[in-house]
């Protein structure tokens, strides 16, 4: 466990829970993935082939972590796990937002070309999306990181005299 804590910098126990949260969310996606194409295979094949996208799913990850290390300034390497947990959480947020909001506007596939409804629901979703990240890069504690991230993002949208 020191090695561990070693290698993520983690100074307090209690920062071993992002850790312990990001790869149960792993678990969980792997669990997902695997259930999505072997349901109707069984529970034992279905949980072998979570173990193995599971590994699967930590290598990658790992791998983007070692990338993003010398992109992203953070003080600590275990506030990467952090802020991987909050993209997690915004983007799924913003799709559960997106959708009552945009049926509250009388906006459904069926009254509307499919096309414009999915461009629609994407450009609603993205300026949820948008309000989300800074909200929960706050709850976080990553409030600065997020600030600096969404004020680049928004400046690739082409909205930068809106910063100033």
């Amino acid at each position: 466990m020191e090695k561990f804590k070693k290698h993520w910098e983690i100074q307090h126990n209690w920062q071993l829970v992002f850790p312990f949260f990001g790869v149960l969310a792993l678990g969980y996606s792997a669990f997902k993935i695997s259930n999505a194409f072997l349901k109707s295979y069984g529970l034992i094949l279905t949980i072998i082939a979570s173990v193995a996208i599971f590994f699967l799913l930590l290598k990658l990850t790992l791998i983007i972590f070692k990338k993003l290390e010398k992109k992203w300034i953070l003080d600590y390497k275990w506030e990467m796990i952090r802020v991987f947990i909050v993209f997690a959480i915004t983007g799924s947020s913003s799709l559960y937002i997106g959708r009552p909001i945009i049926k509250l506007l009388g906006i459904t596939k069926e009254n509307l070309n499919p096309l414009l409804y999915w461009v629609l629901f994407i450009i609603i979703g993205l300026i949820f999306y948008q309000i989300l990240l800074v909200t929960f890069g706050w709850l976080f504690g990553q409030f600065k990181f997020f600030w600096e991230f969404e004020k680049k993002m928004l400046k690739r949208f082409g909205l930068k005299r809106f910063l100033d």
